[in-house]
């Protein structure tokens, strides 16, 4: 799985509002019922906050992945968000984040969702990845930037 196949120009959000961890996540599914690709936007919540209690997907440098395989996931997908701002996600470092990745799969006992957060974890790790998604003027270029992932 590529992250082609996973990520769309409507599943990007440059501006995100969102000042609490809680609304950046709803904002993020919204955009996933809005395009299909999810069939509950309660159950879907449901199964990302509970991959959430389990330990904060703020992993640091700025960044949140949260992620979770649902039942309610029809259309495997990644959403990308910005916040200028940055979101309190409780990342070990303190950092609040400016770059949000939510990663949705189905729940089909494959381990796909974990191949995505190594690829998006592994290019993210690199400061200049995270500079140009964060000087980004338009979602085409956040695409161009990600399709060029390995």
């Amino acid at each position: 799985m590529v992250i082609q196949d996973l990520i769309r120009q409507n599943y990007i959000a440059l501006d995100l509002k969102a000042q609490t961890k809680q609304e950046a996540i709803e904002s993020m599914a919204h955009i996933l019922l809005k395009e299909k690709a999810i069939n509950d936007l309660s159950g879907f919540l449901k199964d990302i906050y509970e991959r959430e209690s389990i330990m904060s997907t703020g992993i640091g440098y700025q960044i949140a992945i949260p992620h979770a395989k649902s039942k309610h996931v029809i259309i495997p997908s990644v959403i990308f968000a910005r916040s200028d701002e940055g979101i309190p996600f409780d990342a070990m470092d303190g950092k609040d984040a400016k770059l949000l990745f939510m990663i949705a799969m189905p729940e089909d006992g494959t381990n796909a969702h974990l191949k995505v957060l190594a690829m998006l974890s592994r290019k993210l790790m690199h400061q200049t990845f995270r500079d140009s998604l964060l000087e980004a003027a338009s979602s085409e270029e956040v695409l161009k930037l990600l399709y060029t992932m390995d």
